[in-house]
């Protein structure tokens, strides 16, 4: 089974075992994460999910999409490198286990 990993801005850490193909953004909004919203229901038009990719995951991703891009420039925090979204990230065969950090201006 699938885990993702949220790690929130004091260092607090909580793993989620979850179905396969689901969202980083349902996955925490479901289990009541802090600092993900995830108000547009994961069609990529809120930016309430926004998170910090661990490197380590980076190659599993899919690549960013001009409608996720287009949203990253309007998240709460800090936009870096490392910033996706997570109704934009899905579990799977390819990214069985991820690690991502939630930005501080979100919680």
């Amino acid at each position: 089974m699938p885990s993702i990993t949220f790690t929130q801005p004091d260092g607090t850490a909580q793993r989620l075992e979850v179905e396969q193909e689901t969202t980083l953004m349902r996955a925490a909004v479901s289990n009541g994460i802090d600092g993900i919203v995830g108000e547009c229901g994961g069609q990529a038009m809120c930016a309430t999910c926004h998170v910090y990719i661990r490197p380590e995951y980076a190659d599993a991703l899919p690549e960013l999409g001009a409608d996720e891009d287009e949203m990253l420039d309007c998240t709460a925090a800090e936009r870096t490198e490392r910033s996706r979204l997570g109704c934009q990230i899905s579990t799977g065969a390819s990214l069985p286990e991820i690690i991502v950090d939630i930005p501080a201006g979100q919680v």
